[in-house]
């Protein structure tokens, strides 16, 4: 059956469109609409007349419209069926699968990748950007420490929660993992000990490898932080760094609560270790009151820590900037570590981010209430369909962190894959090995989605626990989970 979107749907999402002249103002706002995902791919829109009453328009301002977007490549017209949204090249252009191995079908649910479609507002964010960059391109376009008008909005936001922060203490990049590249390639050397949670963000935690460090694992339960064994772990390897993940914890999706950090940083203090706290979540709480009662940075009881943040997960995957806040004695050391890897990050990105954080208050609601909604459908599905598996409930991130009954991890995501669900083992995200008892699911994705991509696991996860072993690999078949990029 077809999917359909009302006329008077189409109205209330396209608003106030420009009208100069009407039929383009309607084709961009509708285009925008398909490619931020409001308006589904392969949906029929509504008729020419069923949309022009309710725009209050001329039937030609919307055959012109509906023109424009054939065009465009962003609809078709089928015969005796009406129009149907699409986007140029295909579906398979609207969602790249470059963290993903081999190729498959249209079928595919990849929840390798904890990020979200764009939220609404992103598109008229570039928009406002492109208007504004000819001011800059008289200039060279270099801004090793990130342009001038995004240090100080991102100062803002830190002032804002409590930590005092001077524009020329952030430095911008080409997302959270050139910065932890920078902070890595700027205060380790080959052989320093860096205390990494396990679990944790692998990517970051690569990072910190290649710089030539030895990573000392501090574990992160299910139920939460040990801090009486992180403190231990502290004192007996007296190690230069500790990577922390205090805001919903990537995997696990813990929350640390301000009397923990204030105890860590004793911790921290006591071994002078120098914290590097890593709040790529940190915008993520899913309700509107966590979100104003966050615990305080972990910088402003840590003395010397360096803060890591993210657009990317707040916004858009594809909007790939960074920042690093440190102590201003920190700042040349880590420029000088920046410019060996690069002279800065893009202009019109950080343009569009100037614009996002103008308007957080309007962008980041509708952002929070997807997450909350693909979580919970998230939560549904594994109780109804994967009742033996254990999880908390995150309070915001973007994951389920589930703990099976048999260390059998690895062979459900491969047995997953088989039935074009791609996602990881819990080996991804430890330091030294083992976590096979567990999966990282995403909510990044629809809530109908989300619910077949449980069912599929739980099929997955009924056939390898009969079985005990995952099924033989077939050539072309989409296995392999645990060697991906995992995002």
């Amino acid at each position: 059956m077809s999917r359909t979107v009302s006329a008077q749907r189409v109205a209330t999402l396209v608003g106030d469109f420009p009208r100069t002249p009407a039929y383009v103002g309607l084709a961009d706002r509708v285009r925008v609409l398909i490619g931020d995902g409001r308006i589904g791919l392969d949906v029929r829109l509504p008729s020419e007349r069923e949309l022009t009453a309710v725009l209050d328009v001329s039937r030609t301002t919307v055959t012109r419209a509906y023109d424009v977007l054939r065009e465009t490549g962003y609809a078709e017209a089928r015969r005796g069926a009406g129009t149907f949204t699409r986007v140029p090249g295909g579906r398979r252009r609207a969602h790249d699968r470059a963290l993903m191995p081999g190729t498959g079908g249209d079928d595919v649910i990849d929840l390798n990748c904890a990020a979200h479609s764009a939220p609404p507002g992103l598109m008229e964010a570039y928009q406002r950007a492109t208007e504004q960059l000819p001011a800059y391109l008289g200039g060279p376009g270099y801004f090793p420490l990130g342009m001038p008008a995004l240090q100080a909005r991102i100062a803002a936001g830190y002032d804002a929660r409590g930590l005092p922060t001077l524009p020329e203490q952030v430095m911008v990049t080409a997302g959270a993992l050139a910065a932890a590249s920078v902070v890595a390639r700027a205060f380790t050397a080959p052989g320093e000990r860096v205390v990494v949670e396990s679990p944790t963000y692998p990517n970051a935690t690569e990072a910190v490898r290649h710089a030539g460090a030895r990573l000392v694992p501090a574990a992160v339960d299910p139920d939460g932080w040990d801090l009486d064994a992180l403190a231990a772990t502290l004192r007996q390897t007296s190690p230069r760094l500790a990577y922390l993940i205090p805001d919903f914890q990537n995997p696990t999706g813990h929350l640390m609560p301000d009397a923990q950090r204030e105890e860590l940083a004793l911790a921290l203090a006591r071994t002078r270790t120098v914290a590097v706290v890593d709040e790529a979540h940190q915008a993520l709480a899913h309700s509107p009151a966590l979100a104003a009662a966050m615990p305080r940075p972990l910088a402003s009881s840590a003395d010397g820590a360096i803060t890591i943040g993210s657009a990317s997960k707040a916004f858009w995957g594809g909007l790939r900037l960074g920042w690093v806040r440190a102590p201003l004695a920190h700042m040349d050391r880590l420029l000088q570590a920046r410019v060996g890897l690069d002279l800065g990050a893009p202009v019109l990105e950080q343009l569009v981010l100037c614009d996002l954080l103008d308007r957080a208050d309007e962008v980041l609601p509708v952002h929070r209430e997807r997450l909350a909604a693909g979580r919970d459908a998230v939560v549904d599905a594994v109780r109804t369909h994967l009742p033996d598996w254990r999880f908390r409930v995150p309070e915001g991130g973007l994951a389920l962190w589930c703990e099976l009954p048999a260390p059998l991890g690895t062979a459900v995501t491969e047995e997953a894959a088989r039935r074009d669900v791609v996602l990881a083992p819990g080996p991804v995200f430890a330091v030294e090995g083992g976590l096979d008892r567990f999966v990282r699911i995403p909510w990044t994705a629809s809530p109908e989605t989300l619910t077949e991509a449980v069912r599929r696991l739980a099929a997955a996860w009924d056939h390898v626990a009969r079985t005990d072993r995952p099924a033989p690999h077939r050539p072309g078949s989409r296995s392999g989970a645990g060697r991906v990029v995992v995002a």
